[in-house]
């Protein structure tokens, strides 16, 4: 791991604050410790949660997030802090998961990222939404995201 990218780590093993924005949020990353292999990374968050940007009230969302590093490997408290950041965050289910994709790919450069984001009905209407960057790895496992239908779908 590379001493350099380490330093620059701001959040980890010390006090942090949850940003007051997603965009004021700093992700982190450290050196991939694995580049002479494929793998993928899985994050959970099953309990993600922002404002409808309408009515205000909150939105709930399991997510999963999966990816193929390629030099830099994303921080785990920095990404927990970064998607915290989204409980005062008014967006639509769309914007929140293909953004927080976008922000991820942009920080982190992987070879592949896919992100499933399973938004709890309100109105009786769940909205699941799903980003990759591209096709998948030929020689890498990546399960399925694991996450079971809405019970009252049809």
């Amino acid at each position: 791991m590379s001493k350099d990218l380490n330093e620059n780590l701001s959040q980890l093993g010390r006090p942090a604050a949850i940003a007051d924005s997603p965009d004021q949020s700093r992700l982190e990353a450290v050196a991939n410790p694995h580049m002479d292999r494929d793998y993928c990374v899985r994050f959970t968050c099953p309990e993600f949660t922002s404002l409808c940007p309408v009515t205000g009230q909150p939105d709930f969302a399991h997510l999963v997030l999966d990816y193929v590093p390629d030099q830099l490997i994303l921080e785990s408290k920095s990404l927990k802090l970064f998607l915290g950041a989204f409980r005062n965050h008014a967006a639509f289910h769309e914007d929140c998961t293909v953004g927080i994709a976008v922000r991820i790919a942009r920080e982190i450069k992987p070879k592949w990222l896919r992100i499933a984001g399973y938004w709890y009905p309100r109105g009786g209407i769940p909205i699941d939404v799903f980003y990759q960057t591209g096709e998948s790895p030929k020689d890498v496992w990546i399960p399925e995201p694991g996450v079971e239908n809405y019970r009252g779908r049809g």
